[in-house]
């Protein structure tokens, strides 16, 4: 059995992976198009000039795979109720993840020292996204 996180971010998916990418060294491992569907979706699925828009993907952040897609909904709210929880070795690297995250998203509690890690954070990305990043040690 396995449970993976599946991101709809409403027509941003590509933009959204490539600032993992960037942020976090996601590593695309699949990413499908509306426009390569092997049938046509029925009328009214999918909106009006999403061809180019991606339908799945999938995606490595470390060991974690995380799927995504634009959804059928231009107009959706962002992602609540769960947070994705980034778990690096040292305070310096949840430094670097927690600021390349944060990049035009918005600070929920700045990375500090706690009774439980030497760096948490909690932030929610550009996209939407909410992130807890924290230091093992």
């Amino acid at each position: 059995m396995n449970v993976q996180a599946y991101l709809m971010l409403n027509g941003r998916t590509e933009e959204a992976i490539e600032f993992y990418k960037k942020a976090v060294g996601a590593e695309v491992t699949m990413l499908m198009r509306f426009k390569d569907m092997p049938e046509p979706p029925p009328p009214g699925m999918v909106p009006e000039g999403w061809d180019d828009k991606i339908m799945h993907s999938s995606f490595k952040v470390g060991e974690a795979e995380l799927m995504a897609s634009d959804g059928c909904q231009s107009e959706a709210e962002g992602i609540r109720g769960i947070s994705l929880a980034l778990s690096v070795n040292s305070p310096d690297e949840a430094q670097a993840k927690f600021a390349a995250l944060s990049d035009g998203g918005q600070v929920t509690m700045p990375l500090d020292k706690t009774f439980f890690s030497p760096a948490f954070g909690t932030l929610t990305d550009r996209f939407g996204v909410s992130w807890m990043v924290v230091t093992n040690q």
